[in-house]
């Protein structure tokens, strides 16, 4: 079961009241078929514990993984996901759309 993002929101509040470093994912947008509809949220912090989705699979451990890298360097990022990439099947978005996700440090 998804969690719903006032859960999600909230749970990136609770661990930055916590000092955590925290990051937040959004679907901002897609392209023919995409496993999560735009604004969907993935929120991960410092430890990588993450709570939400952005699409599934190995698609979410290369987002948590470049969370990882914002949440230490406060730059965002704009990352992409599709067939046509060449990393495509390395990360696991063969459904033929394309997603491309947004992902900023929780200050």
């Amino acid at each position: 079961m998804l969690a719903t993002d006032e859960n999600i929101l909230a749970r990136a509040e609770d661990w930055r009241k916590a000092g955590k470093g925290v990051a937040i994912a959004t679907v901002t947008e897609t392209w023919g078929s995409a496993p999560r509809p735009v604004g969907s949220h993935l929120v991960i912090d410092e430890d990588g514990h993450f709570l939400g989705s952005v699409s599934g699979g190995c698609v979410e451990g290369e987002v948590v993984s470049e969370a990882m890298d914002t949440i230490a360097d406060g730059k965002p990022r704009i990352l992409e996901f599709g067939v046509a990439d060449e990393a495509a099947w390395r990360v696991g978005l063969s459904c033929g759309g394309r997603i491309r996700v947004y992902v900023e440090k929780v200050v």
